[in-house]
């Protein structure tokens, strides 16, 4: 005699919620699991079904790099983007400023009870989209579900591993005297994106996060210049190009000294700021890096940014400089000269 299965219900994508059992480990968390997450980031990988994944190696002469990110971003969905995509190209850049090619990623969710499966597939399938235009597989993950009160929607973790030739060496502590500093385009649209979303707040023209994964645009830098003349490569994300900066400078043990009237901002960053009373070098960046390269090498990086779809507006902002106090200074626009301090706070909170 055949033994009838139950007869399982499809999850109600458009008006169902997350329940406890959702992440008791049960019947319910398979389904959620099968429903909406395999289904949208499957791949080989995934598929086999296991508490991790098994993978290939690197290709030969190649090391892995390997990074972790937390979101825990407030409002979860922002002008240009939501907490899915931020989760792939967050971890996918923190790969890419090694040097390394970001290949998989881990993702961990932490979702609130009551939860709308709406909004949980909405920002899944940014994620998935996201990693697939990035070519990334998410090959392995985990859900868990919070009380409701206890947590905030989603938090979201994604653990990268990429691939790093063998004889690059590019990193905070490389920069030296003489470098030249380089951003890839305008600063504090993320920042201002997300409290203009936060806070309700309209301006006369819209603001955009420029949430984007890099590792195309790193890939082109470093075919343009000579093997070890880019010496440090960051994403000004979290107090923003100021705190990457002292960050740099700090590890390096170097001064640098920027140029005001050189660092690209938007004329509508430039006013919200003015109008919220923010700097924009402390607004955080998502789809923006900084390049630390050899001066000989600068005008071939700066090229090769502008010419990459995301890097238009790319300019040489400043240079390293020797100082053993290790300060990041500015020459203002009317001649006088401040140094860029770090923050004591973080000025946005919960903005990644």
């Amino acid at each position: 005699m055949a033994i009838k299965r139950d007869y399982i219900r499809p999850l109600d994508l458009k008006q169902g919620r997350i329940d406890m059992n959702h992440g008791a480990g049960g019947r319910a968390s398979m389904q959620l699991i099968e429903e909406i997450f395999s289904r949208a980031f499957d791949n080989e990988f995934l598929r086999q079904g296991n508490d991790g994944a098994a993978l290939p190696a690197p290709p030969p002469g190649h090391t892995l790099v390997m990074s972790t990110d937390g979101h825990v971003i407030s409002p979860l969905f922002f002008p240009g983007g939501d907490i899915g995509c931020l989760a792939v190209h967050g971890t996918v850049n923190d790969v890419a400023m090694m040097g390394a090619v970001p290949m998989y990623l881990a993702a961990s969710f932490i979702i609130e009870e009551g939860f709308p499966l709406a909004d949980l597939k909405r920002i899944v399938d940014s994620m998935a989209a996201a990693a697939q235009q990035a070519g990334v597989a998410v090959v392995t993950g985990d859900t868990k579900v919070v009380e409701q009160g206890k947590g905030d929607g989603v938090f979201i973790t994604t653990t990268g591993l990429g691939a790093l030739p063998a004889g690059r060496r590019i990193g905070g502590a490389w920069a030296q005297a003489g470098d030249a500093v380089i951003v890839s385009g305008p600063i504090g649209e993320h920042g201002v994106a997300v409290l203009s979303q936060r806070e309700s707040l309209e301006f006369e023209t819209a603001v955009i996060s420029d949430t984007a994964a890099l590792h195309g645009q790193v890939a082109q830098l470093l075919a343009a210049v000579p093997e070890g003349t880019v010496h440090t490569l960051r994403d000004p994300t979290r107090g923003g190009l100021a705190t990457t900066l002292n960050e740099i400078a700090r590890q390096s043990g170097v001064g640098m000294l920027l140029q005001e009237a050189s660092i690209p901002v938007l004329p509508q960053v430039d006013a919200a700021c003015e109008l919220l009373g923010l700097d924009p070098l402390y607004l955080a960046n998502e789809g923006k890096l900084v390049a630390v390269v050899a001066p000989e090498a600068a005008p071939a990086a700066l090229a090769a940014l502008r010419a990459h779809p995301l890097g238009a507006q790319a300019a040489v902002i400043g240079e390293v400089v020797a100082d053993e106090h290790r300060f990041v200074q500015m020459k203002t626009r009317f001649g006088g000269r401040r140094v860029v301090d770090w923050l004591s706070g973080e000025p946005l909170p919960r903005i990644c």
